[in-house]
């Protein structure tokens, strides 16, 4: 099997960090920095270095520290801002800038009140600006998902010409549909002389739900590169999960792609990120959510108990989680109980099982889940009294 391999372009210190009360000091970026080199990410986006000292300093701070992993600066199409970037990595073992410019309508007239022509100019004129500075040039043509594809072709066969080393399709405002989103990315491979040279990459924003199929749709039209954050944290609505993105492309192997991450460290380093940037992970959350491999319908759990895999594709192990949980609640079926009180090894429970179950389902009623502790309680009070109801 010829396996193709995904560059993950991790910007949870940049992008991610743009969440509204959750910024980071340098100590904090450097520590979630090696956390994700040790997790295997190709390239970390280590933040916008003009945008204030203190990120200027993190960012220097994170390349003098790693050893594999590239280093990637922010900038707009600015000289000081590449010019601020180039310094803050100047130290890195491998450095990147990230340089580009809006592209689509709205951006070109609303935000720059400008034009095609001048945009096109700009996009070439700050890679060529930027590679004075590095051979490692990324090019990113903001708002690409709602950029017209034979514009967005124009600039992109530009700024290759000029130098880019990987070129960024941002779906920044997470409008496309995966469809459109995978037509946009092959329009670009088949339209673009010499873009077989360099890499493609995605960037997609979850705003209607859709960031972490957008991306799995342009890995499928030839996107080598995925740019994405630890529980999907981002701008607005957030970014492409990377834990979604690297598991999906683990579980469904047919696809013939694979990613350099170590994906038991998943989860360890989901809770690292949650607690330094005070933000909690939805219980639901695919992957790393605490109920990603937790059971309480009895359906399922009867199932689970039987053979995991008729309802779980992924082992908890292989992200990182000790166990599969199964959690009683008035939904629970008696295989479940019999479940929890074999695993915590309560005694001479099988006599008493119905009338266990038919007390249990007495609390859970009124309880939305049944602790540990409660059901030994339960039980405990369950066989005393029969104990002396016999003895009588």
């Amino acid at each position: 099997m010829n396996l193709n391999k995904i560059q993950i372009f991790d910007t949870t210190l940049r992008d991610g960090e743009q969440v509204p009360g959750s910024g980071l000091n340098s100590r904090e970026k450097v520590t979630i920095a090696l956390a994700l080199e040790e997790l295997g990410v190709d390239i970390i986006e280590a933040g916008f270095p003009i945008s204030s000292p203190g990120d200027f300093k993190s960012v220097q701070e994170v390349a003098a520290v790693l050893k594999n992993t590239i280093v990637c600066a922010l900038s707009r199409s600015v000289a000081k801002d590449i010019d601020c970037a180039a310094e803050s990595i100047k130290h890195a073992r491998r450095g990147r800038i990230h340089t580009g410019i809006g592209t689509s309508n709205q951006h070109i007239k609303y935000k720059f009140r400008s034009n095609q022509d001048e945009i096109y100019e700009r996009a070439i004129w700050c890679v060529k600006y930027a590679r004075n500075y590095t051979d490692d040039v990324e090019f990113y043509a903001e708002d690409a998902g709602r950029t017209d594809n034979e514009y967005l072709a124009k600039v992109i066969e530009g700024v290759v010409k000029a130098g880019a080393t990987v070129v960024n399709i941002p779906d920044t405002t997470g409008y496309c549909l995966p469809e459109e989103y995978g037509e946009k990315i092959r329009y670009l491979i088949e339209h673009v002389e010499g873009i077989d040279l360099v890499h493609v990459s995605t960037h997609c924003h979850n705003d209607l739900g859709l960031a972490t199929a957008n991306t799995i749709a342009a890995i499928q039209n030839g996107a080598i590169q995925v740019e994405c954050t630890i529980n999907g944290i981002g701008e607005r609505a957030g970014n492409t999960s990377l834990e979604e993105i690297v598991m999906i492309l683990k579980k469904h192997q047919d696809l013939n792609y694979i990613t350099g991450v170590n994906t038991e460290l998943l989860c360890p380093l989901s809770k690292l990120v949650s607690e330094t940037m005070g933000m909690p992970v939805q219980p639901n959350k695919a992957i790393v959510g605490c109920n990603a491999f937790a059971h309480s319908s009895g359906i399922h759990q009867d199932g689970v108990i039987k053979n995991r895999t008729t309802y779980e594709i992924m082992h908890p192990n292989e992200v990182g989680v000790d166990h599969t949980s199964i959690v009683l609640t008035a939904r629970s079926g008696r295989a479940a109980l019999k479940f929890k009180l074999e695993k915590l090894k309560f005694p001479r429970f099988n006599s008493h099982l119905d009338t266990i179950y038919e007390r249990f389902l007495e609390e859970a009623d009124g309880n939305k889940i049944i602790s540990d502790k409660q059901l030994i309680t339960l039980a405990e009070g369950v066989v005393s009294r029969t104990l002396v109801r016999e003895q009588v």
